[in-house]
């Protein structure tokens, strides 16, 4: 199995970001610790904070993965492109959060990409990647 895990804008400061809302560790080490778990999957990664670029990486990818683990960050609630990406593509896409979306403010509870997702995963801290990983099993 190929999944790629897509993290949008100002994910790659996981860590040292409000820690209070997402934790103190770094995408990077949880990444490692997923590639552990899931030996037998074959887990990619990839994170921008440049809208366009996570369109062309969902292009990209999008037809020959088995699962994408898309987590947006705030282009979740501003990009109707990334939503239209997801739904021109054949690769299911799990919609990732890893705060409550819809316990904090009230643009976060509007998502573009849900309606074109498998399925979203909000609230769980890091564990939402993990449980979006185990969905595709």
């Amino acid at each position: 199995m190929k999944l790629i895990v897509i993290n949008g804008p100002n994910l790659n400061l996981l860590g040292s970001r409000e820690p209070e809302i997402y934790g103190v560790n770094s995408f990077e080490s949880f990444y490692e610790e997923l590639k552990k778990e899931f030996k037998n999957i074959e887990l990619h990664y990839f994170q921008s904070n440049i809208e366009g670029e996570i369109i062309d990486k969902l292009h990209e990818v999008g037809f020959t993965f088995d699962g994408i683990i898309l987590n947006a960050g705030a282009y979740t609630h501003t990009s109707v492109a990334i939503g239209d990406a997801v739904k021109a593509i054949k690769t299911p896409v799990i919609e990732v959060h890893i705060s409550n979306v819809h316990s904090r403010e009230d643009f976060r509870h509007v998502s573009y990409i849900a309606g074109n997702a498998k399925g979203v995963i909000s609230g769980f801290g890091l564990q939402s990647y993990k449980l979006a990983i185990q969905s595709f099993l």
